[in-house]
């Protein structure tokens, strides 16, 4: 039985979202942001040395990272399910999405976390962020032309990767002017086993955009 220990309002929702997506039985190991500072507890130390979330425990296995976590359910449980073939020409362009979003993407939008509750104090940081906002959003935005997901029509986990920097810049109320992100968002939380995981997750804030 794989342990999933989840925070709240974090990446390790869609942890909870691929393993509904794969059909996999889960139990879950709560834990809760501090309600003054978001911070999460000290007891997540105990699993994560950095006591950050996800973290996932497959018998001996004790995996950290969302796409090291991903990457790890997709090989071993996923069969041929939401990856394309690594002979295709669209594997590469799979991996790159599944990389992308934390690789580069997430960095301006948690200076905008950081940044944004200093007020003055980050007035001179903004319009850098909001350009590197600006860059990757737009460069989402134009990849999902004509595309019902990342990847052509294929629904993969690279969606389920990348869905986390839609869902925090929509809390920004930043995809308004980019459709087809808006779009895209829209379709990746209908999908049951979305709505699924939320059930079993708890309240996620991050999802309303």
């Amino acid at each position: 039985m794989i342990l999933v220990h989840h925070l709240n309002d974090s990446r390790s929702q869609r942890i909870l979202w691929l393993l509904e997506e794969l059909g996999l039985e889960y139990d879950i190991k709560r834990y809760e942001r501090d309600s003054v500072t978001h911070l999460a507890p000290p007891e997540l130390l105990r699993v994560h040395p950095l006591g950050k979330s996800p973290v996932i425990e497959d018998g001996s296995f004790i995996i950290h990272e969302s796409g090291a976590i991903i990457d790890y359910l997709i090989r071993k449980y996923a069969g041929k399910r939401l990856h394309p073939t690594s002979e295709s020409p669209e594997y590469e362009q799979y991996m790159q999405w599944l990389h992308y979003a934390e690789g580069s993407a997430m960095l301006p939008l948690l200076l905008k976390v950081y940044v944004d509750p200093l007020g003055d104090g980050g007035e001179a940081l903004q319009p850098r962020i909001n350009s590197e906002l600006d860059n990757h959003l737009g460069f989402v935005e134009a990849s999902l032309e004509g595309k019902t997901f990342l990847v052509g029509e294929l629904f993969s986990a690279a969606d389920i990767q990348m869905s986390f920097i839609g869902e925090v810049a929509g809390s920004f109320s930043l995809l308004h002017q980019r459709p087809n992100l808006m779009a895209w968002i829209k379709r990746l939380q209908a999908r049951p086993a979305y709505q699924a995981a939320i059930t079993r997750g708890g309240a996620y804030r991050l999802g309303k955009v």
